[in-house]
Parts: structure tokens; C-alpha cells; sequence
């Protein structure tokens, strides 16, 4: 698969519909977050169809990701590390890919079964703009709407642990 890079965004209040686009600022599709409250969003294309679909099941720490159709894809949970961030995607038949990121990093990998990179997301904006996401994916096994809902789901995880720790430390 060539490579592709592609740009959206989340919004500051995690709902509404925004926009993908590709590299040469063409839209190319859009996200529509369903709501800060349900932690879901759907990947449509350029004429509105849901091709991805990712989402929290209810008292459940993993992100599912299925197709337009409601078709499983994968399931993206965090891993455990002190110095890192890092989370699995487990695509089945597919594989299972690792996203790995510095502690205090804005800049992604996702990694195949042998360590080599497939895939890249880094966070563009900044402290007080929604989450700008660029996207760089090369993976033969991935497609690029189920990338955009992973890299959601790693933005939902970590909005989910920022708030359990805003609460717990009061």
C-alpha cells in the first residue's frame, strides 16, 4: 500500500462532526463524534456512509473498532508501562500491532508482529485547541478510516485516564 497522510480533529468537547482530509487539503471523508458522554465516534466518507465504527463497550476499558456494518475489526486496550505509553490492537486474522509513544511524547508508532513501523500519528496542536491528529499510514492490513478510529480510541483511552485522575486526586 502506498503511503498516505491524512489530518483530523477531535473537538474540544469530544462531539459534533469534523472533517479528514488528505495531504493536499482535499476532504476526504469526516468524523462524527457522537458525544463527550458515550465515548463513541463513526469514520464516513465523502458522502456521509459509516465505513468505521469505534467505541467503549459499556464497563469495559477496551475499544472496539467495527466496520460500516457493525462487522468487528479489532480491539484496542492499554498496556501497562512506567516510562511509556503503550497500547495493543488486536486486528485478529490480521494481527496484533503495538502503539508505542514516549512518556511526555505527542508522537505515535504503530508497530507490526516483527517491530517495523506501519503506521504514524502525532498530536499537532495546542494547549488550548482541540487535538489535531496528522496520520501517516503504510500498513498493507490496515486501512486508513480503521487507523483514524485506533488513533480515536488511543485519544479516548487517555482523555478516560486523565479524567479518573482529575477525580481521584480530589
Amino acid at each position: 500500500m502506498p503511503q498516505s497522510t491524512i489530518y483530523f480533529r477531535d473537538n474540544f468537547f469530544s462531539s459534533g462532526i469534523t472533517e479528514i482530509f488528505n495531504g493536499d487539503k482535499e476532504r476526504i471523508g469526516s468524523l462524527d463524534l457522537k458525544s463527550a458522554f458515550t465515548s463513541s465516534v463513526d469514520v464516513l466518507d465523502q458522502n456521509g456512509n459509516i465505513t468505521v465504527k469505534g467505541h467503549f463497550p459499556v464497563f469495559s476499558f477496551r475499544w472496539n473498532i467495527s466496520d460500516g456494518d457493525g462487522n468487528a475489526l479489532g480491539s484496542l486496550k492499554q498496556r501497562m508501562s512506567f516510562f511509556s505509553k503503550k497500547y495493543e490492537y488486536d486486528a485478529g486474522e490480521r494481527g496484533i500491532y503495538s502503539i508505542k509513544s514516549e512518556a511526555f511524547s505527542k508522537e505515535y508508532q504503530i508497530l507490526n508482529s516483527d517491530e517495523d513501523v506501519i503506521a504514524e500519528f502525532r498530536r499537532l496542536s495546542g494547549f488550548f485547541e482541540s487535538p489535531v491528529y496528522q496520520l501517516t499510514n503504510q500498513s498493507e492490513n490496515l486501512f486508513n478510516d480503521e487507523v483514524v478510529a485506533l488513533v480515536m480510541g488511543v485519544n479516548m483511552i487517555n482523555k478516560r485516564n486523565q479524567s479518573s485522575a482529575n477525580t481521584g486526586a480530589h
